[in-house]
């Protein structure tokens, strides 16, 4: 049998040996089209292309494309596991041209790859043309030899595509198969058409206008193809059978499914193996590409899909979650063509373990109310609004998934009761938040975050996207237009802009509109913990509420954030291992050039400490290992061994970053886990190189660290060398005889620090050395010498004093040193004398005088010192006059 793989296989081989470049799927989050919730199209990774704002260097693509429907106007959940061919997840196989080939080329193409390469049989193919497309049903009869009745003219804008409602558009043509006479329907254009027999399987699309308004249509320069082919309905054509979930591409699922609960794959149970093995593709390929379930945006939608395979699998009997054990048939089906499905298998499966975990403890009791509630309804009358939001408000029911178990008893709900209730709830929310006291400050961002929602960050994976403006507050104010030179806080639907918060500090960039606008990002805040700010200056045109723009974070500076930010983990881990398990962290700043990190610790760090702590995190990068991310519970995640971060609000689901590479200590588990919502390195090894640069006290038992990573290490590393290098050669040395020259240096500085202290001492006692007695004066019959002394340094004045002390006797010495205006006093009595005079008392009367504040000592020698030196005469006379009076 030709399998899914070997069809995608062959399609992209096909349009390689054609000239085209193959081009790998882009993220189901469109990076470059803020209008779409997800990636439905194998288009809309080209767009910016056709439009002419992104050139590339190939003008022929061809892509298996990643897309999902499951949101918006492109929503597909309801019908999914009723129908043959309806999907949440799908693959779309394209063949693009920008500007090269056109219809001519393009028909031939298809037509030779579905005959030739697939071997279809040419009597069961038809194809469809717009009504005043007489080019492209000509080329159909001339190309393919297909008959008139077989080319049929559609006037309605089924087969007429356009991007919107201005911007390239162009007729389609659309190629069907025919799957037999037995298969009730008609072929497109019948009253039939509805039916199964005649099933699309190509659509061409001629891109060969553009429309400027309503009323203006004008002809593209470059005519351009775009086509998409969906891999699960060639999958059935080509594998014979009529229901795409009879494919290898879902039944293998499908028989997991059955396998693992029990029931049988076909029956009563069909329905709700098959809704599991389409949720579980769309789950898996959204959460590799960053979405997680939460309640808004993507991360709801997400959510919805979860739940909704979860109840089918409640329906089969299930008494453990289910859809966490079908990744690693998923992964093996189609991981090899995209490799991303591997690297995140185990974020996968944690996050489907989760969440079917959590929502199995309320789906019991939601399911018991609905079917009370139910009971008291009377034929097919709809449920009530304010049942269906307490299923949603109490016990995690999304509307439709309500709406999907009522489907079966041909019951609806009253979405306008639900609607009612959820404005209520908000109102009420409101009302408590606005009396919160210092949070009232931001009653503007309140009202616009419950006005717009979350803002979808985009920045775990991307660095440029393009955003909707959605709301502009220039001097605190809400306006619909910024213009140049205007100081800016924008909102966007999504962006790729970090927001600060965890310690790491936001991103920096700019934003630019198609009319000319552009605002240089300074910072970007997260306001209501969700809500991303993006603050800065409009430089050129101007912005206004509901425009479309490029956003583009500053890469440099985003690499090197990710890269101090992943340094703290590795930090954190290793200080705890060198100082012990009571380090925890008490603050951080990760900026693009150091970053910064508070432990609790009683004592500094030793050298050795330093270095031990250096040596391991450095030991942790070099070993690149991969940076993994799962999603768990805040419980759960502590209970795993992961470290809740300091200053960091987590949620009931948090974001779980190992890294470091295994650890045999640790049973294998990563080196270092840890709850962080920051962007990170994607391996250790992008860190590059660590050094601690600083370490001190910031309060009692709370010491600070700081250090840098990568270029700013280089820089730091360079810049000491350049200081060794400096010192050594303005010694006349190399730097490695540095520290012999230096310790003799100081010997040498010691020893004639000891000479100068003696010559000193000498010059101020009277220098003689000849024995002569010291000029002294009696006071209060005690002998009393006094000096002052200019240049004498304060330490010497106590040995001087001693010195002094034994010229005179007996009696009072008084010594003032003066440097630099201030004065340093030194009061010394001898022994005998000092029953009759206390340095002490002495010491503080000519501190007064020199306006100090008293002094200190013992009776015998006492200190002081004063802010006016030039007072020092006044001091000796206060002294004196202060010995006299005491007799």
């Amino acid at each position: 049998m030709t399998t899914g793989n070997d069809i995608r296989s062959a399609f992209l081989s096909y349009f390689e040996r054609n000239g085209h470049e193959v081009v790998s799927s882009s993220p189901l989050v469109p990076r470059n089209d803020p209008t779409l919730l997800f990636t439905n199209a194998g288009m809309v990774q080209f767009k910016n292309v056709f439009t002419g704002n992104e050139k590339r260097p190939y003008d022929r693509a061809a892509t298996s494309q990643k897309c999902v429907r499951a949101g918006g106007k492109h929503n597909d959940l309801e019908n999914v596991g009723y129908t043959a061919r309806h999907h949440t997840f799908f693959e779309m196989l394209g063949n693009f041209s920008f500007g090269d080939y056109f219809k001519d080329r393009a028909i031939e193409l298809a037509w030779n790859l579905v005959t030739k390469e697939f071997g279809l049989n040419k009597d069961r193919l038809l194809v469809t043309v717009y009504s005043e497309d007489d080019e492209a049903a000509a080329l159909w009869k001339k190309i393919a030899g297909l008959p008139e009745e077989r080319i049929i003219r559609i006037a309605t804008s089924d087969n007429f595509w356009a991007m919107g409602d201005t911007g390239p558009c162009g007729p389609c043509s659309e190629i069907f198969y025919d799957h037999g006479a037995h298969i009730p329907g008609g072929p497109p254009g019948s009253p039939d058409e509805d039916g199964d027999r005649f099933i699309e399987i190509w659509n061409l699309v001629f891109m060969q206008f553009e429309q400027i308004d309503k009323e203006t249509r004008r002809d593209l320069p470059r005519p351009s193809i775009d086509t998409g082919m969906g891999l699960e309905r060639i999958a059935a054509v080509l594998q014979g059978k009529h229901d795409n979930y009879d494919t290898d591409l879902l039944r293998a699922i499908i028989e997991a499914s059955a396998e693992a609960s029990g029931q049988p794959a076909d029956g009563e149970h069909a329905v709700s193996h098959r809704v599991i093995a389409d949720h579980l593709r769309a789950s898996a390929f959204l959460i590799a590409d960053g979405v997680l379930p939460s309640n808004e945006g993507r991360g709801y939608v997400l959510r919805r899909i979860m739940r909704r395979g979860m109840r089918h699998a409640h329906k089969l009997g299930c008494k453990d979650p289910l859809m966490w054990r079908l990744v690693p048939t998923l992964t093996g089906m189609m991981g090899a063509a995209f490799p991303e499905l591997n690297r995140a298998s185990a974020l996968v499966t944690e996050t489907l373990k989760l969440e079917e975990g959590r929502f199995k403890d309320t789906l019991g009791r939601g399911l018991k109310l609905l079917e009370e509630e139910t009971g008291r309804l009377g034929g097919s009358q709809a449920l009530p609004g304010e049942v269906a939001f307490k299923l949603y408000d109490t016990y995690g029911f999304p509307l439709d998934l309500t709406q999907d178990i009522l489907r079966g008893q041909g019951r609806g709900v009253d979405t306008a009761g639900f609607d009612e209730a959820m404005a209520r709830q908000r109102a009420a929310a409101r009302k408590a938040w606005s009396g919160s006291g210092e949070a009232a400050t931001e009653s503007l961002w309140f009202e616009l975050r419950e006005r717009l929602g979350a803002t979808e960050f985009l920045g775990y994976d991307a660095e440029e996207a393009e955003g909707q403006i959605v709301a502009l507050v220039v001097d605190g104010k809400e306006v619909q237009q910024a213009k140049a030179g205007d100081e800016v806080q924008l909102v966007t639907n999504q962006t790729p802009f970090y927001g600060e918060s965890g310690g790491q500090q936001g991103d920096h960039g700019a934003v630019f509109s198609a009319g000319g606008g552009e605002m240089e990002v300074q910072d970007t805040q997260k306001k209501l913990g969700d809500l991303h700010v993006h603050i800065g200056k409009l430089t050129h045109g101007s912005l206004k509420v509901g425009q479309a723009v490029e956003m583009r974070v500053d890469g440099r500076r985003r690499a090197a954030l990710r890269a101090h930010h992943s340094a703290t983990h590795l930090l954190h881990e290793a200080l705890r291992r060198r100082l012990g398990e009571h380090v925890t962290q008490k603050g951080s700043l990760v900026a693009e050039d150091r970053l910064r990190f508070d432990i609790s610790h009683p004592k500094p760090l030793t050298p050795e400490d330093v270095h031990a702590v250096e040596a391991e995190v450095n030991d942790r990068i070099r070993k690149n290992a991969a940076v993994e991310t799962r999603f768990m519970t805040t419980d759960e995640a502590i209970e795993a061994g992961a470290l809740a971060l300091f200053g960091e609000k987590y949620g009931d689901e948090v974001r779980v970053l190992s890294m470091g590479g295994s650890d045999p200590t640790k049973g294998g588990k990563p080196y270092s886990t840890e709850l962080c919502g920051g962007t990170h390195v994607r391996r250790t090894g992008d860190i590059g190189f660590f050094k601690l640069t600083g370490e001190t006290a910031l309060a009692a038992g709370v010491r600070r660290i700081e250090a840098v990573v990568g270029e700013a290490a280089r820089r730091y590393v360079e810049h000491q060398e350049e200081l060794l290098r400096d010192a050594a050669s303005a010694l006349k040395v190399s730097p490695d005889q540095l520290p012999g020259r230096l310790s003799a240096l100081l010997d040498e500085r010691k020893r004639l620090e000891r000479e100068m202290g003696e010559l000193r001492r000498k010059l101020a006692s009277g220098g003689g050395g000849n024995g002569e007695a010291e000029t002294f004066r009696e006071v209060a019959g005690l002998k009393f010498a006094a000096k002052v002394l200019d240049g004498i340094p304060a330490k010497d004045l106590k040995p001087l004093a001693d010195d002094l002390k034994k010229k005179i006797g007996s009696g009072v010495v008084v010594l003032i040193a003066v440097n630099d205006g201030k004065a340093s006093l030194v009061v010394g009595v001898t022994e005998d004398a000092t029953g009759k005079a206390s340095a002490v008392d002495l010491v503080k009367v000519g501190s007064d005088a020199l306006g100090g504040k008293g002094g200190g000592g013992r009776p015998d020698m006492a200190q002081a010192g004063g802010p006016d030196g030039a007072a020092a005469p006044q001091a000796i006379a206060a002294i004196e006059a202060a010995l006299a009076a005491s007799s």
